[in-house]
């Protein structure tokens, strides 16, 4: 028996200190988050909304199987990371088609701001601060 073959599309999303490798195959729409469903796995609905964004933009939200491995981080910067590696394989899957035509994941994709990496991270505790700007209350006397 011949083993059947599959195309796999792969992207590595960063948010914050998350980092997620998103491996997504032919399917009808299944994702899973480390061995869990993504239902399951974020517990606010609307950072399951913000994951699917990008599949929601290119009309691809019953067409693949994801299979999502993330860590660090908390639950909105491991979405955000989610997101960023959907989107990464959704090119990956779309690469044959010319950036400049009107159907295009890349285009669509860019438009929305979903291939940008969000780059703002926390910034460090500064020495005499309480936390990176937040000075200790000034007492006159």
């Amino acid at each position: 028996m011949a083993k059947e073959e599959k195309n796999i599309y792969t992207g590595t999303g960063r948010r914050k200190t998350s980092v997620a490798r998103v491996r997504m195959t032919a399917g009808n729409g299944k994702i899973t988050v480390n061995g869990r469903d993504v239902h399951e796995y974020f517990p606010y609905e609307t950072l399951v909304m913000d994951l699917m964004q990008p599949l929601d933009v290119t009309n691809t939200k019953d067409t693949f199987d994801i299979e999502v491995s993330v860590q660090g981080g908390g639950f909105s910067g491991q979405a955000g990371a989610v997101r960023l590696g959907i989107t990464r394989a959704l090119l990956d899957y779309d690469k044959t088609t010319p950036s400049d035509s009107e159907n295009s994941f890349r285009k669509a994709l860019k438009v929305e701001g979903f291939i940008t990496r969000d780059a703002r991270k926390k910034e460090r505790k500064k020495p005499g601060l309480k936390k990176a700007r937040r000075a200790p209350q000034f007492s006159k006397r």
